[in-house]
Formats: C-alpha cells, sequence, structure tokens
C-alpha cells in the first residue's frame, strides 16, 4: 500500500483540487511531445499516464510506490523501484522521458538526470517539472532542495546540450486560491518563534508538516468552496519563465 501523503496528490481528493489540476497542466503540456517509447519517473497514482500512454507506443512508469490499477492503460506498463539509478533500463531506449514533482524529493538530482540523458535517445527529450522556489509558502521537509531560476537553469544545462526552461503560472483565479492559502500559512507559521521549520532537521518534520497541509487544503475548502472547485487546468498557462512561475516546465534535449 502506498504512503499517502499531501505530497502524492490524488484526483479522489476534493480539497486537492487546485494541485491536482496544476499537475494535470503539465501533463496535458506534454502531449504534443509523446510518441514512440515514453518513460514516466514518479507516476505517483497514474493519471498522467492514463493521458500519456495512448499517444504513444510503449510506456513504462515507474514508482516507488504500488500504482492503482485503475489509471493503467492497456499500452502501458508499471515498474515499482526507486531511483537513481534506472537499474535494469537499457541505454538509448526511449524517444522521451516525463517526471514531474519528482527531482526536488531527491538526495542526487546529477545522477538523476545523468541517468535519464542516458536511458534517451539521441535527439530524446526530457520533460521536467519542479517548484520555483521563489514561489513556495514556507520549507517543505518532504523537498530535500527546490531551486531558483539560476539554478534550476544551470543544473539541467550541465547535462543535456539544449534547455528550454519555461514556467507554469497561475491566472487570476489561482492567484486568488494562492494568496488565501499564503495568507493561511502565515498565520500557522507565525508561532514558530523560534524558526524550527528551518532549523530541525527535514524529516523530524514531515509527519507534522503533511497534517497540516491536508488540514489546510480542507479548510481552504470548507471556507471558499466554489474557488477550489472551479478552478482547472487551462487557469495555470505556460509561458516564458520569470520569477513568479509556480513550477518550472523544462524542455532538455539529448
Amino acid at each position: 500500500m502506498a504512503i499517502q501523503t499531501a505530497e502524492r496528490s490524488s484526483a479522489q481528493d476534493a480539497s486537492e483540487n487546485p494541485i491536482y489540476q496544476r499537475h494535470m497542466a503539465a501533463y496535458l503540456a506534454a502531449v504534443p511531445y509523446m510518441k514512440g517509447s515514453v518513460l514516466e519517473l514518479g507516476c505517483g497514482e497514474g493519471y498522467g499516464m492514463a493521458l500519456l500512454a495512448k499517444h504513444c507506443d510503449q510506456y513504462l512508469g515507474v514508482d516507488k510506490h504500488p500504482v492503482p490499477n485503475l489509471h493503467i492503460p492497456p499500452q502501458a506498463r508499471v515498474m515499482q523501484a526507486t531511483f537513481p539509478p534506472l537499474g535494469g533500463i537499457n541505454s538509448n531506449q526511449f524517444d522521451a522521458v516525463v517526471t514531474f514533482q519528482v527531482i526536488e524529493h531527491l538526495e542526487d538530482d546529477m545522477a538523476f538526470l545523468k541517468e535519464i540523458h542516458r536511458v534517451l535517445k539521441p535527439g530524446g527529450v526530457l520533460l521536467l517539472t519542479t517548484p520555483n522556489r521563489l514561489m513556495s509558502l514556507t520549507r517543505n521537509p518532504w523537498h530535500v532542495r527546490e531551486y531558483d531560476p539560476t539554478s534550476m537553469k544551470q543544473l539541467l544545462e550541465s547535462v543535456f546540450g539544449r534547455v528550454d526552461l519555461q514556467g507554469v503560472f497561475g491566472n487570476s483565479v489561482v492567484m486568488e486560491y494562492y494568496e488565501q492559502n499564503k495568507a493561511s500559512v502565515q498565520r500557522l507559521t507565525r508561532w514558530d518563534f523560534l524558526n524550527l521549520q528551518h532549523r530541525l532537521p527535514r524529516r523530524w518534520l514531515q509527519v507534522p508538516y503533511d497534517l497540516a497541509n491536508r488540514l489546510n487544503r480542507r479548510n481552504l475548502r470548507q471556507a471558499n468552496t466554489s474557488l477550489v472547485s472551479r478552478i482547472r487546468s487551462e487557469d495555470y498557462p505556460i509561458a516564458p519563465l520569470n520569477d513568479r512561475a509556480l513550477d518550472y516546465f523544462a524542455l532538455c534535449y539529448k
């Protein structure tokens, strides 16, 4: 059974709709790049796989937790594994690699990107998203690190010859939710007089953070159900990067 945390967004929880739609915006933007053989690293619940797999010949989803059968289409297969490395996967095998909201969780981000480069075919593309640190509301102890625009670009360009770094943004509806979320988080963190969120080891904070995060999302939905419910993937446009992007959307070519 997968460990369900607030980091593993679910389409089944109405309070997570803004996060789920934010993820789906990236998956929808990935559709034009789907062809041939595709690898997804960190496929989570599998709802992205259900969308993308029908646009390619073969699709392999890899996650450290079991993937529910509910979202596995006939042309896809799944593998339970931790990474890096990508053990058992041959070099020069995939036309595209998809990894959304994963790299921030990994200790060795460079090894991760080098393994992706290895398994991509020449001319293949990596599609990657990860949060923009400049827009984070508080420390996320589930993340090993987050990236500012400069560090993100430098890391990707150290492995891939060509990088197109864009941003996932929020329109006015999304940013209204963002501001409400920000105010709620500030009400919680104002009691952290000793700045423990940045001083304690991140693993000590994961469970309390997760509980507070889920409670906060549910409170936001209860307080403004119509706002939370009406957010859709099209409310997260992908555009040229600036500091106000919620996530990075990177296209990296081998």
